[in-house]
């Protein structure tokens, strides 16, 4: 488990942190715009409570429930509960429903693939390796042949670190929301950034501006504000695109072009303007990606021009620190070592009514791999629990060694409620934060 828990560690390093901001992307955007507020504080709050609960609740009785899970449900809990409590909002547009689908098919189709591809895996090697050892359960106190312990632990390796690359972003986003709320001056905006990408993004900023305006011929918006409410607009599930959103991108660029000219590192800006700039950047470039995402953009240089920008502000607003990744790694690293006990009993043991050979458990974990690592290619987060618990049990499927039907309906039990519950936990929780800031006067 030590050498698990160093791989847990090694993947959480080495990822890209796209999971992280996927996960993020399913909050209504006027959280993650005001993160720092009181209904900021009480969505982080909601979704850290409402996800321990739940996983440590699994946890104690031995059920590998999935994270993801517990996390996406949380966060639609918070979206679901803030459309119902905030004025002028339509029930359930505080969820980004096609984010949300996006995301749920990739939790719902990868145990299929997990538990088809480790079956067809587990009858190709039968068919192709030829050593009976690989397929009879190990002998008890017995350790295996040492080629099938070096085969055992590649497995286990990528495994490892497949779920810490997957399964660490979802901590790295959730840690980064509290850090912007807490510390804006220090996180509200990359404060890394180099004096040419800001001039870049400066450049790129007028001359978007250009482009959207001739999108809105004679329309106006009068102030910041006016604009941002409505890019937050069209940024709702409901919202479409009007020749007010070109403007309101226009305006958003100017203001954006303004305050990032001329400067060489955003440590000049004060704290309110890094502020501003995050919600300037972040709704601007979350807007060019719906348009394009939409297909609203059909001119070739707008579309290379609204690409490159957002490419560029992204890198300043969703950025993850390396002590960051270094805290959550060692932190996922731990929990392996530490709890690895009754989850692993129930995958190894329980699933089948047979031991778990040498050739099941290989199988499993080379997919559970594949298919995880295509998932952090693709910035979709998935259960490593849910892949692999159904990898094992397609491989006891194709070996005919029966299922545990106790255990498979638990871990189904887990599975079917997991998402529910969450979402029941985080709209309470968040209820309640909220009106607990509302009644200490937090802004």
């Amino acid at each position: 488990m030590v050498w698990s828990g160093c791989w847990n560690l090694i993947g959480v390093l080495a990822s890209t942190g796209g999971i992280a901001f996927a996960v993020i992307a399913l909050l209504p955007v006027e959280l993650v715009i005001s993160v720092g507020s009181g209904a900021g504080f009480a969505m982080v709050f909601a979704l850290l409570i409402s996800a321990i609960i739940w996983n440590v609740g699994t946890w104690y009785f031995g059920l590998p429930a999935s994270s993801s899970h517990t996390l996406i449900g949380s966060i639609m809990g918070v979206g679901l509960a803030n459309s119902a409590m905030a004025k002028g909002h339509v029930f359930g547009e505080g969820v980004n429903w096609a984010k949300a689908s996006e995301v749920g098919i990739s939790l719902l189709v990868s145990p299929v693939i997990g538990f088809v591809c480790a079956a067809l895996l587990l009858l190709l090697s039968k068919a192709l390796i030829k050593r009976e050892d690989l397929y009879r359960a190990p002998d008890k106190d017995q350790p295996p042949p040492p080629w099938i312990r070096g085969l055992l632990m590649l497995t286990c390796t990528g495994v490892s670190y497949a779920h810490g690359s997957n399964d660490g972003q979802k901590g790295m986003g959730l840690i980064m929301l509290i850090l912007i709320g807490i510390l804006p001056a220090t996180y509200a905006v990359n404060l890394d950034t180099t004096e040419v990408s800001v001039q870049e993004i400066a450049q790129s900023a007028v001359a978007i501006r250009s482009q959207m305006g001739r999108h809105a011929p004679g329309v106006a918006l009068a102030g910041y504000q006016t604009s941002a409410d409505e890019l937050s607009s069209y940024l709702k599930t409901t919202g479409v695109s009007t020749e007010r959103t070109y403007a309101a991108i226009s305006n958003e660029c100017f203001e954006i072009s303004e305050m990032m000219q001329g400067k060489k590192s955003l440590a000049e800006l004060s704290i309110d303007e890094r502020r501003t700039l995050r919600t300037s950047l972040y709704l601007v470039a979350e807007s060019l990606g719906k348009l394009l995402k939409q297909h609203k953009l059909t001119d070739p240089e707008d579309i290379a021009a609204a690409a490159l920008l957002k490419s560029r502000m992204d890198k300043v607003t969703k950025f993850i620190p390396l002590w960051v990744k270094v805290a959550v790694a060692v932190a996922l690293g731990l929990g392996t070592m530490i709890g690895w006990k009754r989850i692993v009993v129930t995958v190894g043991e329980k699933i089948g009514k047979e031991h778990l050979t040498y050739a099941q458990g290989a199988s499993a974990e080379l997919v559970a791999m594949g298919t995880i690592m295509a998932a952090d290619y693709m910035s979709l987060p998935v259960s490593t629990t849910h892949v692999l618990s159904s990898g094992i049990a397609g491989t006891m499927a194709a070996n005919r060694s029966g299922l545990q039907m106790d255990t498979l309906r638990n871990l189904l039990l887990a599975w079917v409620l997991t998402l529910p519950v969450s979402v029941l936990l985080g709209a309470g929780i968040f209820a309640f934060g909220l009106n607990l800031v509302i009644r200490l006067g937090v802004k």
